[in-house]
């Protein structure tokens, strides 16, 4: 096993589930409620963060929407959960269905091993 641990970056899948208030608002105010509410909490008390959304409420009664978090670190992750608790994203306009975190080719670092995955071309 590799001796020189170094950390890795993590992802974060956030699965989640609008509330009624989300969908009451029309689309231009919950741009303008994310802009204003939650992206600033997020750019002021985290760092090393990068997001993509995904729409699964078409194929999901159970989640529909996941948010992919890439932290550079654990303490950005722990740093970012703390910033979305403190804004209305966390239970008022979605509810957090489940964190699945992990970190990607984990085992392969692991057992100082080539990751076996696919990749297209």
């Amino acid at each position: 096993m590799p001796t020189d641990r170094t950390e890795s970056p993590l992802t974060a899948f956030m699965l989640v589930k609008t509330t009624p208030e989300w969908l009451a608002m029309t689309v231009a105010q919950r741009i303008h409620a994310f802009s204003t509410q939650v992206v600033p909490v997020i750019e002021a008390r985290t760092r090393g963060v990068r997001s993509r959304f995904y729409d699964t409420e078409f194929y999901s009664a159970r989640v529909t929407d996941v948010w992919v978090w890439e932290a550079d670190d654990h303490d950005a992750y722990r740093l970012l959960i703390d910033a979305l608790r403190e804004t209305p994203f966390w239970d008022r306009y979605f509810i957090v269905v489940d964190l699945l975190v992990g970190i990607e080719n984990g085992y392969a670092r692991t057992y100082d091993v080539e990751p076996v995955a696919t990749i297209a071309t």
